[in-house]
């Protein structure tokens, strides 16, 4: 979790690892822009990232059950949900099955079901993807990752390419992406697009070749109300350079501002619960996590819970979150 205002839970893509993504001249502008409008909450995909590596089951109930299981340990009655790349099916069965959860969802060049929109060149190219996962991924020479790397931003610059290169392996293993590759082809969550019925905004690369446009015209014709943002790009993941960027970081945050408004503070620290005033209460005497843990028996990674809680209805963020609700609940009427 980093950031501050109102949770955004990103279903992200499964090139993912929650500390080297912080370093990346790909994916850094992401989090640090995301981060000044909402409380971020990101996780590793099943088998990918810091997540335990030895999973073999990818399939759409384990992934819906480790969405569940994110937003349920963050402790988060609402929140906005980002559907990314292939998080889509994931998260319109979320917002289906969990109605009154999401205030709202962004659909970012992901779709409804992989295997939509597939012509018979889309699956021998797959094929060959499958092949070259088998031979190269492994392999300490990145020819044969350059070509997804190519594919997800062939406009970069080498270092992007080259960092990108090194994430595939950082991510996952061969095994890992040829088998959650071939599972997640199978989600398809396309006959609930009419059932979703929270404000959606679907923003999708024009030209890009990971996924097609034709998967964002679906989104957003199948889901009611749904606005389509084309953003005039090659780029599966967008640079920070380019033109298309700003667009979608301006579109996003006027789309997430509603969130923002309805959630800034107004009870201040009567918006709290019993356990959340405690736990407040120890860190106001001066106590450390490991000190309330003890106090009130609880473990530290539940204070941490209770503690992110607080400053998401504090509104408070940043370094300084602590120090900022502390002096909230000293203030107190």
């Amino acid at each position: 979790m980093h950031g501050s205002g109102p949770p955004l839970v990103l279903n992200s893509c499964w090139l993912s690892h929650l500390e080297f993504d912080w370093s990346s001249p790909v994916w850094r502008h992401y989090l640090v822009e995301l981060g000044r409008v909402a409380t971020v909450v990101r996780y590793d995909e099943r088998g990918h990232g810091l997540s335990d590596r030895e999973v073999t089951d990818f399939g759409f109930d384990r992934r819906l059950e480790d969405l569940e299981a994110v937003v349920e340990h963050a402790g988060l009655e609402r929140f906005a949900l980002m559907a990314m790349a292939q998080g889509g099916p994931v998260s319109i069965r979320y917002v289906v099955e969990h109605p009154g959860r999401v205030t709202r969802l962004v659909c970012a060049s992901t779709y409804s079901g992989a295997a939509q929109h597939v012509t018979e060149d889309d699956l021998l190219l797959e094929e060959a993807f499958q092949s070259m996962i088998r031979a190269g991924w492994d392999r300490r020479d990145p020819v044969f990752r350059r070509v997804f790397t190519q594919m997800m931003i062939p406009d970069a610059t080498e270092e992007q390419m080259v960092w990108m290169d090194d994430l595939h392996q950082r991510a996952a293993s061969a095994r890992t992406v040829q088998e959650s590759r071939r599972q997640r082809g199978q989600a398809d969550a396309s006959a609930l697009l009419p059932l979703v019925d929270v404000p959606t905004l679907v923003v999708h690369s024009r030209s890009e070749r990971m996924n097609d446009f034709a998967h964002g015209r679906q989104l957003a014709a199948g889901i009611p109300g749904a606005r389509l943002v084309a953003l005039e790009s090659r780029n599966h993941i967008l640079l920070e350079d380019e033109p298309a960027w700003p667009v979608f970081l301006r579109e996003v945050t006027a789309f997430l501002a509603q969130d923002r408004h309805e959630n800034s503070p107004v009870g201040g620290c009567d918006a709290l619960s019993a356990r959340e005033r405690e736990v407040l209460g120890l860190a106001a005497q001066g106590l450390d996590n490991q000190g309330i843990a003890g106090r009130l028996v609880l473990s530290v990674r539940t204070v941490e819970r209770h503690l992110q809680n607080v400053y998401l209805k504090l509104g408070v963020g940043g370094p300084n979150a602590r120090t900022a609700a502390v002096t909230r609940w000293l203030s107190r009427g």
